[in-house]
């Protein structure tokens, strides 16, 4: 794989030009903005001199690098190194890279950095590779999950953002590399060990971490570098959603607005009860189903990575290096869940706002038409793999001609299948229930049951037992994720040094991949309604302690206003499997007997797939320079051929077991086998001019592609959905899916107006084809029994989108100790399907950062504040203009260091200080839907660490 050069163009003896006082002003003006430039370890000095050691000893060292390494690059790019040996600026990678112009992260539980966007395209538009090879994902796609890797295996990170010939193709937002540390940029024997202990606020729970690294060279001939970490945390997540979505009632009067059909469950809600869809209820929404609780996860991580190489002379240089991690994170969700969906006869004391039922009662003596509130327990059992290993030799053939060649494997594994769960009891006892919306995430929930018990109090109170709940949903589920890259590439540079051209660059490369995907779960043999509806057992008829806990969590949904229950049951579901066991060889009323192994999970053919990916790429790239001036210009070829295998299998019978509850018959699943392959020719030119000895011009241009997600190239299709009464086909993709690719262009402005500091102006158009969007069609025949209508969910090429932007950057460290770093990105995009504009999801459209830092002497401090505006996540959600956004964050930490002696370093950190929340809302501009809610707390970090 190809290595980022670091050049700049040739110094010239031409006078400066007089800018400051101009430029100056536009610092001021520009102050409020941030985002930190940072670098990699191979950086070249600001006179073109290659630095062939860095030691790195603070946050300020690190600045200092990473803008060295900004200026003297070929392409535009930013990156962030370690601030010393093993030890990362923060605990997690994606968190540093948040702080990077045109970067933003999406969290997972417990408020950690996992998905990457740049310049507003989304993770699917980017790629992750590590020392330049492409990282295998558990993930369903491409994407890479930060949270499977801790920081320490690390020393640094590149955004790359523009693109050459001899770079990896694959990415239209950008490609992040993360590197590896070489034992030779500090030699000598050294080694850093490292504890942390960390608390969340909200939730009182504690984590811990030890890390160590050892570096050792043995003359100038070998080094050796070993790392390992060891991180166990426990995080609560208090969260509210929509699972079941909101109800719409059709809109047949005008199906231009892409809701003709609805997708109401239970028939059209009907406020005047004359059972006619009138004029004034078309598009008519209500609550489908909402649920609250708190999400706990035990994450634990364990990592090895080491480095070997090999300098036997001058011309020759062999390194072998990877890492093994594996990340042990189950999470435990317990909730409590309604399904207030609309039913003739269901709904009473309608109460209609703006388009919106937003105060109803339920008050029906019919057991399925009354409220039933559930106690949910909702698992995910993710244990990952991931490793990389890889060779590579670099051999100077001649003072002309250098060769490279480069071998790897890498892997991720994610064994959790039928080890989900979405297991539901409901409450079997008649009440009468107010649900009020206020525009918080959670409604108004008032339920009295006919014995006097009301569910808030009850609940605090303990006044609930086995007997109120019978058996209902009982999901297994979860998917074996395997996914193997191996790769190999040669290539060479040739020294010319004639008409301007300093070097050619050449080479090829070939990457296979293979991604398979295994669905255990009982949705396809209709196990996880096997103890439902007639067939439910009373829960105190299961014997034993299976609801075992009830929780009222401190602070639980604090930020959330309203009446509705803070206290909720829970279950473990390996005691309530083995409970719902002692029923087996009973008589089951709808027919046969109860059996366990007639729930279990079992190998879902509708939901698997294997898709396979050979590329073949060679490139072509000259390195030209003047007196004040870099270029380059070149073109990569790529051919990739894609083979995909899904199943599938025809509905047989639809089988109704009670409102809102069907199971589908399947026959025998059928392969499906797909073959696809195209070909790219990717140009790319970059042009750097010193128009001073301070201030810079950087040009590009530039081809690019990124693939569809692998999920998207595989023919599956699943209607697992129609066990709950959504009658919605979901198509996983096709391998004749097309990859995005973008004409792309980008133009900015360095000044590097004083030591360590500098101020930057870029701006950047993106001409995108194909994009992947999501078409959605309402009152489809697929051909089920009784030509029941389905709702058809594909992925599908776009015609055409458009990002463009902007990207403003500062930084400045006063020689007093004192230093400020700054960037403000604002993305504008667009996008046409069938002709018809949406926007382009998972595009925020502007992201800032603002960070202060003091170091001198032995004392260090830092705050960085890091702010996402809204963007759409989702379009045409209930209809045509009712998008899912994602609301506004600002995520802010802090670090104070003391270095003790020479050897003795201690910290305190906090992270989201802001006690930041994500709060989704389902809008058309006029009207707004809570559409989830997460919530995580801030955290304190102690550290010490001890070097030699």
């Amino acid at each position: 794989m190809s290595s980022h050069p670091q050049r700049r163009p040739h110094a010239g003896r031409h006078p400066r030009f007089v800018l400051k006082p101009l430029i100056a002003a536009c610092l001021l003006a520009l102050a409020s903005f941030a985002v930190p430039a940072h670098a990699q370890e191979d950086a070249a000095s600001p006179d073109g001199a290659k630095l062939e050691q860095v030691i790195v000893t603070g946050n300020r060292a690190s600045l200092q690098q990473s803008l060295a390494l900004k200026r003297n690059a070929a392409v535009v790019q930013d990156s962030i190194s370690a601030t010393e040996l093993g030890r990362f600026p923060d605990n997690n990678v994606a968190d540093s890279l948040s702080h990077i112009t045109g970067v933003s992260i999406s969290r997972t539980a417990g408020g950690e950095g996992q998905k990457v966007s740049i310049r507003g395209l989304g993770p699917d538009y980017t790629i992750t590779t590590f020392n330049g090879r492409l990282l295998g994902t558990d993930s369903a796609g491409r994407y890479f999950a930060y949270d499977v890797l801790p920081a320490d295996v690390i020393s640094g990170a590149d955004v790359v953002k523009s693109t050459q010939a001899q770079l990896i193709e694959g990415a239209i937002g950008g490609l992040v590399n993360l590197r590896s540390a070489s034992p030779f940029e500090q030699k000598g024997q050294r080694g850093l060990l490292r504890v942390e202990a960390d608390r969340n606020q909200m939730s009182d729970l504690n984590g811990k971490k030890l890390s160590g690294t050892y570096s050792n060279t043995f003359g100038d001939r070998v080094g050796v570098l070993l790392g390992v970490v060891y991180a166990r945390r426990d995080v609560r997540t208090d969260t509210a959603g929509n699972d079941g979505g909101w109800s719409r009632n059709p809109i047949p009067s005008d199906p231009a607005q892409f809701w003709e059909f609805g997708n109401t469950w239970g028939g059209a809600i009907d406020p005047n009860g004359n059972g006619i869809l009138d004029a004034d209820e078309e598009g008519l929404i209500g609550p489908g189903q909402f649920r609250f609780g708190s999400i706990m996860e035990k994450k634990e991580r364990v990592a090895v990575s080491g480095k070997v190489e090999w300098r036997p002379n001058r011309d020759l240089k062999v390194v072998v290096d990877g890492f093994a991690t594996r990340l042990d994170s189950p999470q435990v969700g317990y909730q409590l869940s309604f399904y207030p969906l609309y039913a003739p006869g269901r709904w009473s004391n309608m109460s209609v706002a703006n388009g919106v039922v937003n105060d109803l009662t339920l008050s029906s003596t019919d057991p399925e038409l009354r409220l039933n509130p559930e106690v949910l327990n909702r698992t995910e059992y993710r244990v990952v793999d991931t490793a990389m290993v890889g060779a590579r030799a670099d051999w100077k053939v001649s003072p002309s001609l250098k060769v490279s060649g480069d071998v790897y494997l890498s892997t991720s594994r994610r064994d959790s299948g039928g080890k989900d769960s979405y297991v539901v009891l409901r409450m079997n006892q008649p009440n009468v229930t107010r649900i009020r919306l206020t525009g918080a995430a959670v409604p108004d929930v008032t339920t009295t049951f006919a014995d006097g018990r009301d569910l808030q109090g009850g609940l605090a109170q303990g006044q609930f037992r086995a007997s109120d709940f019978n058996t209902h949903f009982y999901s297994r589920a979860g998917d074996n994720i395997d996914d193997r890259i191996a790769g190999a590439a040669v290539n060479a540079e040739w020294k010319v040094d004639r008409f301007h051209v300093e070097r050619l660059n050449f080479g090829i490369s070939q990457t296979n991949r293979k991604k398979t995907r295994d669905m255990i779960n009982n949705a396809f043999n209709a196990g996880q309604d096997h103890y439902s509806n007639q067939d439910a057992i009373n829960v105190g008829a299961l014997g034993g302690n299976v609801i075992d806990r009830t929780f009222s969590p401190d602070k639980f949904l604090s930020g959330v206003g309203g009446n509705f229950p803070r206290s909720f049951l829970g279950f473990d579901v390996a005691n309530y499997a083995q409970a719902l066991k002692g029923f087996d060889g009973k008589p089951r009323p709808s027919g046969g007997v109860y059996s366990s192994a007639l729930s279990a999970p079992a190998w879902n053919p509708l939901e698997s797939y294997r898709v396979t990916e050979k590329t073949t790429a060679a490139f072509v790239q000259a390195d030209l320079a003047g007196e004040r001036w870099s270029a380059d210009v070149g073109v990569r070829l790529v051919h990739t051929k894609t083979t995909a295998q899904a199943w599938d299998a025809k509905i047989n019978d639809i089988i109704e077991n009670g409102a809102f509850n069907y199971t589908a018959v399947y026959a025998d699943p059928t392969a499906v086998r797909q073959e696809a392959s195209y070909t790219f020719g990717l140009p790319s030119a970059n042009f750097t001019y010193a128009i001073t000895d301070t201030l810079q011009l950087r040009l590009g241009a530039a081809k690019t592609m990124a693939r569809p997600s692998v999920d998207k190239l595989a023919p599956s299709s699943t209607t697992a959905s129609i066990s709950w009464g959504d009658f919605t086909q979901i198509f996983g993709g096709n391998a004749e899916l097309k990859p995005y690719s973008a004409r792309q262009a980008d133009i900015s402005l360095e000044w590097y107006y004083a030591k360590d500091s500098a101020l930057t102006f870029a701006v950047y158009q993106k001409n995108i084809k194909n994009q992947i969007t999501t078409l959605w069609l309402t009152g489809q025949d697929i051909g089920a029994p009784g030509g029941r209508l389905f709702n058809v969910q594909r992925p599908v090429n776009g015609d055409s989108a458009k990002a463009r932007g902007m990207e403003i950057g500062l930084q400045h460290l006063f020689q007093n100790g004192f230093g400020v770093r700054a960037q403000y990105t604002r993305n504008l995009s667009s996008s046409w399907v069938n002709g018809i504009e949406r926007p382009l999801e998972g595009i925020a459209p502007a992201t800032a950062s603002f960070g202060v830092l003091y170091e001198k002497g032995p004392l260090s401090m830092s705050a960085t504040a890091d702010h996402t505006d809204g963007f759409v996540t989702a379009t045409n959600v209930i209809g045509a203009g009712f998008n899912e956004v994602a609301n506004s964050v600002t995520w802010l930490t802090a670090q104070l260091a003391y270095q003790v002696n020479k050897s003795l370093r201690i910290s305190i950190e906090g992270n989201n200080l802001t006690d930041a929340e994500q709060a989704p809302q389902l809008t058309n501009g006029t009207i707004s839907l809570p559409n989830g809610y997460y919530r995580y707390g801030r955290s304190i970090t102690l550290g010490a660490s001890l070097k030699f």
